[in-house]
Protein backbone atom coordinates (compact mmCIF):
# COMPACT_ATOMS: atom_id res chain seq x y z
CA UNK A 1 0.00 0.00 0.00
CA UNK A 2 1.26 3.56 -1.33
CA UNK A 3 1.00 5.60 1.35
CA UNK A 4 0.18 9.45 0.00
CA UNK A 5 2.38 12.05 1.67
CA UNK A 6 0.92 15.37 0.80
CA UNK A 7 -1.79 16.51 -0.97
CA UNK A 8 -4.91 14.43 -2.04
CA UNK A 9 -3.27 11.56 -3.30
CA UNK A 10 -4.91 8.39 -3.04
CA UNK A 11 -3.90 5.76 -0.99
CA UNK A 12 -6.47 2.62 -1.06
CA UNK A 13 -7.86 2.13 2.68
CA UNK A 14 -9.93 -0.83 2.68
CA UNK A 15 -8.92 -2.55 5.80
CA UNK A 16 -11.46 -3.35 8.03
CA UNK A 17 -10.17 -2.85 12.02
CA UNK A 18 -12.29 -5.30 13.93
CA UNK A 19 -9.86 -6.72 15.97
CA UNK A 20 -7.39 -5.74 19.14
CA UNK A 21 -4.74 -3.63 18.91
CA UNK A 22 -0.92 -4.90 18.87
CA UNK A 23 0.53 -6.17 22.26
CA UNK A 24 3.68 -5.19 20.91
CA UNK A 25 4.06 -1.56 22.99
CA UNK A 26 3.62 -1.15 26.66
CA UNK A 27 0.89 1.82 26.56
CA UNK A 28 1.98 5.43 26.23
CA UNK A 29 -0.40 8.24 27.42
CA UNK A 30 -0.13 11.78 28.08
CA UNK A 31 0.40 11.30 31.48
CA UNK A 32 2.17 7.69 31.09
CA UNK A 33 4.95 9.93 28.92
CA UNK A 34 5.23 12.41 31.53
CA UNK A 35 5.73 10.42 34.41
CA UNK A 36 8.43 8.46 32.47
CA UNK A 37 10.17 11.63 31.27
CA UNK A 38 9.55 13.96 34.10
CA UNK A 39 7.38 16.93 34.22
CA UNK A 40 10.08 18.99 34.61
CA UNK A 41 12.15 17.71 31.80
CA UNK A 42 9.46 18.01 29.31
CA UNK A 43 8.90 21.93 31.08
CA UNK A 44 12.09 22.52 29.88
CA UNK A 45 12.11 20.93 26.26
CA UNK A 46 8.51 22.41 25.50
CA UNK A 47 8.54 25.92 27.39
CA UNK A 48 5.01 27.17 28.17
CA UNK A 49 4.03 26.30 24.72
CA UNK A 50 2.13 22.66 24.95
CA UNK A 51 2.00 21.92 28.62
CA UNK A 52 0.53 25.26 29.08
CA UNK A 53 -2.29 24.83 26.16
CA UNK A 54 -2.72 21.43 26.33
CA UNK A 55 -5.66 21.44 28.66
CA UNK A 56 -7.70 24.54 28.11
CA UNK A 57 -10.17 24.88 25.00
CA UNK A 58 -7.98 21.61 23.72
CA UNK A 59 -6.10 24.28 21.14
CA UNK A 60 -2.27 24.39 20.70
CA UNK A 61 0.01 26.99 19.22
CA UNK A 62 -3.14 28.89 18.27
CA UNK A 63 -1.11 31.15 15.23
CA UNK A 64 0.96 28.85 14.19
CA UNK A 65 0.18 26.07 10.83
CA UNK A 66 -2.76 23.84 11.71
CA UNK A 67 -2.89 20.11 12.39
CA UNK A 68 -6.43 18.20 12.29
CA UNK A 69 -6.13 14.17 13.15
CA UNK A 70 -9.39 12.24 12.82
CA UNK A 71 -9.35 9.25 14.43
CA UNK A 72 -11.33 6.46 12.22
CA UNK A 73 -13.01 3.23 13.22
CA UNK A 74 -14.19 3.97 16.61
CA UNK A 75 -16.93 1.37 17.92
CA UNK A 76 -15.69 -1.32 18.42
CA UNK A 77 -13.39 -1.65 21.69
CA UNK A 78 -13.58 1.19 24.38
CA UNK A 79 -10.00 0.40 25.89
CA UNK A 80 -8.60 1.05 22.69
CA UNK A 81 -9.88 4.83 22.59
CA UNK A 82 -9.46 5.44 26.05
CA UNK A 83 -5.83 6.40 25.03
CA UNK A 84 -6.61 9.06 22.88
CA UNK A 85 -8.86 10.67 25.19
CA UNK A 86 -6.06 10.54 27.61
CA UNK A 87 -3.45 12.73 25.46
CA UNK A 88 -5.64 15.75 26.29
CA UNK A 89 -5.44 16.98 22.80
CA UNK A 90 -8.28 17.67 20.39
CA UNK A 91 -9.05 14.74 18.10
CA UNK A 92 -11.47 14.79 15.86
CA UNK A 93 -13.18 10.92 16.90
CA UNK A 94 -15.29 9.31 13.67
CA UNK A 95 -17.47 6.61 14.64
CA UNK A 96 -19.06 3.98 12.85
CA UNK A 97 -22.76 3.57 13.11
CA UNK A 98 -24.34 0.90 14.36
CA UNK A 99 -21.23 -1.02 16.16
CA UNK A 100 -21.46 -2.61 19.26
CA UNK A 101 -20.42 0.40 21.32
CA UNK A 102 -20.70 3.46 19.00
CA UNK A 103 -23.16 5.23 20.84
CA UNK A 104 -21.71 4.44 24.51
CA UNK A 105 -18.51 5.90 22.82
CA UNK A 106 -19.99 8.84 20.96
CA UNK A 107 -21.46 9.97 24.40
CA UNK A 108 -17.89 9.61 26.40
CA UNK A 109 -16.18 11.13 23.60
CA UNK A 110 -18.92 14.29 23.60
CA UNK A 111 -18.66 14.01 27.44
CA UNK A 112 -14.99 15.06 27.42
CA UNK A 113 -15.38 17.93 24.92
CA UNK A 114 -14.21 16.14 21.61
CA UNK A 115 -15.87 16.75 18.47
CA UNK A 116 -17.39 13.96 16.77
CA UNK A 117 -18.11 13.12 13.15
CA UNK A 118 -20.24 9.82 11.72
CA UNK A 119 -17.56 7.51 9.84
CA UNK A 120 -19.87 6.82 6.95
CA UNK A 121 -19.33 3.12 5.23
CA UNK A 122 -19.43 2.87 1.80
CA UNK A 123 -19.08 0.28 -1.13
CA UNK A 124 -15.23 -0.42 -1.72
CA UNK A 125 -14.22 -2.03 -4.64
CA UNK A 126 -13.12 -5.19 -3.39
CA UNK A 127 -16.57 -6.71 -3.05
CA UNK A 128 -15.33 -9.85 -0.85
CA UNK A 129 -15.05 -6.46 2.01
CA UNK A 130 -17.86 -5.78 4.36
CA UNK A 131 -17.99 -2.14 4.85
CA UNK A 132 -20.27 -2.56 8.07
CA UNK A 133 -23.56 -2.14 8.79
CA UNK A 134 -25.45 1.23 7.99
CA UNK A 135 -23.20 0.82 4.38
CA UNK A 136 -24.23 2.47 1.54
CA UNK A 137 -24.01 0.76 -2.17
CA UNK A 138 -23.87 1.68 -5.71
CA UNK A 139 -27.06 -0.37 -5.95
CA UNK A 140 -29.41 1.47 -3.73
CA UNK A 141 -32.33 3.87 -4.78
CA UNK A 142 -31.64 7.47 -4.06
CA UNK A 143 -34.73 7.20 -1.42
CA UNK A 144 -32.91 3.62 0.45
CA UNK A 145 -29.45 5.94 0.54
CA UNK A 146 -31.44 8.93 2.15
CA UNK A 147 -32.94 6.77 4.71
CA UNK A 148 -29.67 4.41 5.35
CA UNK A 149 -28.04 8.26 6.26
CA UNK A 150 -30.88 9.85 8.47
CA UNK A 151 -31.06 6.68 10.60
CA UNK A 152 -26.94 6.85 10.72
CA UNK A 153 -27.23 10.31 11.47
CA UNK A 154 -29.72 9.97 14.32
CA UNK A 155 -27.39 7.51 16.23
CA UNK A 156 -25.01 10.49 16.85
CA UNK A 157 -26.77 13.98 17.71
CA UNK A 158 -22.91 15.17 18.70
CA UNK A 159 -21.76 14.78 15.18
CA UNK A 160 -20.66 18.00 13.41
CA UNK A 161 -19.29 16.28 10.11
CA UNK A 162 -18.53 13.00 8.01
CA UNK A 163 -16.27 11.16 6.32
CA UNK A 164 -16.15 7.69 4.35
CA UNK A 165 -14.98 4.74 5.57
CA UNK A 166 -14.18 2.95 2.89
CA UNK A 167 -16.07 4.00 -0.31
CA UNK A 168 -13.33 3.80 -2.89
CA UNK A 169 -15.75 2.49 -5.34
CA UNK A 170 -18.88 4.45 -4.28
CA UNK A 171 -17.11 7.73 -4.27
CA UNK A 172 -16.20 7.75 -7.86
CA UNK A 173 -20.13 7.81 -8.36
CA UNK A 174 -20.58 11.37 -9.06
CA UNK A 175 -23.91 10.88 -8.43
CA UNK A 176 -24.24 8.40 -5.86
CA UNK A 177 -21.96 10.81 -3.96
CA UNK A 178 -24.29 13.25 -4.68
CA UNK A 179 -27.05 11.71 -3.70
CA UNK A 180 -25.39 11.69 -0.21
CA UNK A 181 -23.92 14.63 0.59
CA UNK A 182 -27.16 16.49 -0.17
CA UNK A 183 -28.34 14.98 3.20
CA UNK A 184 -25.60 15.91 5.20
CA UNK A 185 -25.59 19.13 3.35
CA UNK A 186 -29.24 20.26 5.11
CA UNK A 187 -27.54 19.42 8.32
CA UNK A 188 -24.98 21.47 7.99
CA UNK A 189 -22.08 18.93 8.38
CA UNK A 190 -19.17 19.71 7.17
CA UNK A 191 -16.96 16.74 5.19
CA UNK A 192 -13.86 15.46 4.97
CA UNK A 193 -13.04 12.93 1.57
CA UNK A 194 -10.88 10.12 3.24
CA UNK A 195 -9.09 9.60 -0.41
CA UNK A 196 -9.95 6.03 -0.57
CA UNK A 197 -9.78 6.58 -4.46
CA UNK A 198 -7.87 8.78 -6.77
CA UNK A 199 -10.91 8.97 -8.67
CA UNK A 200 -12.92 9.98 -6.00
CA UNK A 201 -15.84 12.53 -6.76
CA UNK A 202 -16.38 13.63 -2.89
CA UNK A 203 -14.39 16.17 -2.50
CA UNK A 204 -15.65 18.09 -5.61
CA UNK A 205 -19.21 17.14 -4.98
CA UNK A 206 -18.82 19.22 -1.13
CA UNK A 207 -17.41 21.52 -2.61
CA UNK A 208 -20.03 22.16 -5.71
CA UNK A 209 -22.61 22.10 -3.01
CA UNK A 210 -21.10 24.64 -0.92
CA UNK A 211 -20.55 22.59 1.98
CA UNK A 212 -17.45 23.03 4.59
CA UNK A 213 -15.17 20.55 2.90
CA UNK A 214 -11.55 19.25 3.49
CA UNK A 215 -9.65 15.76 1.98
CA UNK A 216 -7.27 13.73 3.96
CA UNK A 217 -3.34 14.44 3.57
CA UNK A 218 -1.91 11.96 5.20
CA UNK A 219 -2.27 8.32 6.24
CA UNK A 220 -0.66 8.60 9.43
CA UNK A 221 -0.81 4.26 10.67
CA UNK A 222 -1.12 2.50 8.00
CA UNK A 223 2.05 0.92 8.92
CA UNK A 224 1.59 -0.63 12.65
CA UNK A 225 4.83 0.57 14.01
CA UNK A 226 5.96 2.97 16.30
CA UNK A 227 8.73 4.76 14.19
CA UNK A 228 6.82 4.38 10.71
CA UNK A 229 4.02 6.20 12.41
CA UNK A 230 6.17 9.27 13.94
CA UNK A 231 7.51 9.46 10.50
CA UNK A 232 4.06 10.15 9.00
CA UNK A 233 3.43 12.41 11.92
CA UNK A 234 6.15 14.36 10.65
CA UNK A 235 5.12 14.42 7.07
CA UNK A 236 2.08 15.91 8.36
CA UNK A 237 3.38 18.28 9.82
CA UNK A 238 5.73 19.45 6.56
CA UNK A 239 2.41 19.36 4.72
CA UNK A 240 1.23 21.97 7.13
CA UNK A 241 4.24 24.11 7.60
CA UNK A 242 4.41 24.45 3.45
CA UNK A 243 0.23 25.24 3.08
CA UNK A 244 -0.49 26.10 6.60
CA UNK A 245 -3.22 23.44 7.21
CA UNK A 246 -3.22 19.40 7.09
CA UNK A 247 -5.42 16.79 7.45
CA UNK A 248 -4.14 13.02 8.95
CA UNK A 249 -6.09 9.64 9.72
CA UNK A 250 -5.19 7.53 12.16
CA UNK A 251 -7.01 4.85 14.25
CA UNK A 252 -7.75 3.38 17.47
CA UNK A 253 -4.11 1.24 18.14
CA UNK A 254 -1.79 0.70 20.72
CA UNK A 255 0.89 1.87 18.25
CA UNK A 256 -0.64 4.97 17.58
CA UNK A 257 -0.93 6.38 21.04
CA UNK A 258 2.21 5.84 21.78
CA UNK A 259 3.38 7.60 18.70
CA UNK A 260 1.15 10.25 19.17
CA UNK A 261 2.00 10.78 22.55
CA UNK A 262 5.83 10.93 21.95
CA UNK A 263 5.00 13.36 18.85
CA UNK A 264 3.00 15.91 20.70
CA UNK A 265 4.96 15.81 24.17
CA UNK A 266 8.71 15.34 23.28
CA UNK A 267 8.76 18.66 21.33
CA UNK A 268 8.17 16.98 17.54
CA UNK A 269 5.20 18.93 16.97
CA UNK A 270 7.09 22.50 17.64
CA UNK A 271 5.50 24.98 15.62
CA UNK A 272 2.19 23.24 15.10
CA UNK A 273 -1.67 24.16 16.38
CA UNK A 274 -3.94 21.18 16.85
CA UNK A 275 -7.07 21.62 15.82
CA UNK A 276 -10.82 19.85 15.68
CA UNK A 277 -11.61 19.61 11.85
CA UNK A 278 -14.62 22.25 11.82
CA UNK A 279 -11.07 24.36 13.28
CA UNK A 280 -9.43 24.23 10.12
CA UNK A 281 -12.24 24.37 7.70
CA UNK A 282 -13.37 28.20 8.27
CA UNK A 283 -15.07 28.64 5.10
CA UNK A 284 -17.86 26.77 2.83
CA UNK A 285 -16.20 25.98 -0.74
CA UNK A 286 -12.42 25.55 0.81
CA UNK A 287 -9.85 24.58 -1.36
CA UNK A 288 -8.11 21.40 -1.83
CA UNK A 289 -6.36 21.03 1.00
Amino acid sequence: MTIASTGCISSEKENHLNGSMSEKLNMLTRRDFLLKTGTAAAGAVLGDSLLAHALPGKRLFLNNPKIAIILDDVGYNISQVKPFLDLNIPITFSILPRIVYSGRLARMIHEEGHEIMLHQPMEPHNNLINPGPGALYLNQSTEEVHKIVEENIESFPFAVGVNNHMGSLFTESRQKVLETLKVFRKKDFFFVDSVTSHNSHAFNTAENLKMKAACRNIFIDNRHDRVSILGQLKKLKNHALKVGVAVGIAHPRQETACAMAEFFYSGKARGLSMEYVSGIIKGKGLNRI
